[in-house]
């Protein structure tokens, strides 16, 4: 089986964070593809159609109007063929309590959202190459 090329998901509805995000991710590797959704309603339609590839890993703002990350979260743990994508927390939020919530539901990281794009590129590969080396160790 040909290996296929490291597939994102980014769910949030701040257009410049969505930006910042895939110029990080393909600073790690242009190979890296983004798909963008901008709320939780809009991931999981993206998630439940057979005809496209599912991602890797799925980065999820938690303050989405319209479908917000914890609904969504909460659905991608539901749906048997979604409940193993690692789900990685990018939000605004620097709360304890709800990032321990947020993993008890099923997220395997809690992201606060930097404020510059070096900040973002350090997190993403940071969190990318350790989920990576994770799902080598699984294999």
């Amino acid at each position: 089986m040909m290996k296929h090329n490291l597939r994102l998901l980014v769910v949030d509805d701040d257009t410049d964070d969505i930006e910042l995000f895939i110029e990080a991710a393909k600073e790690i590797d242009e190979t890296i593809e983004c798909t963008t959704a901008h709320n939780g309603q809009q991931a999981l339609e993206l998630l439940k159609n057979t005809d496209h590839p599912l991602p890797d890993f799925i980065f999820l703002d938690i303050r989405m109007p319209v479908f917000d990350g914890k609904k969504c979260l909460l659905e991608i743990k539901k749906d048997d063929r979604l409940k193993d994508i690692p789900v990685i927390i990018y939000t605004t939020s620097k709360e304890v309590e709800e990032s321990k919530a947020l993993r008890e539901m099923g997220a395997v990281h809690f992201i606060s959202k930097p404020s510059n794009a070096e900040e973002i590129y350090y997190l993403v590969s940071f969190v990318l190459e350790e989920q990576l080396f994770e799902s080598r160790l699984k294999k």
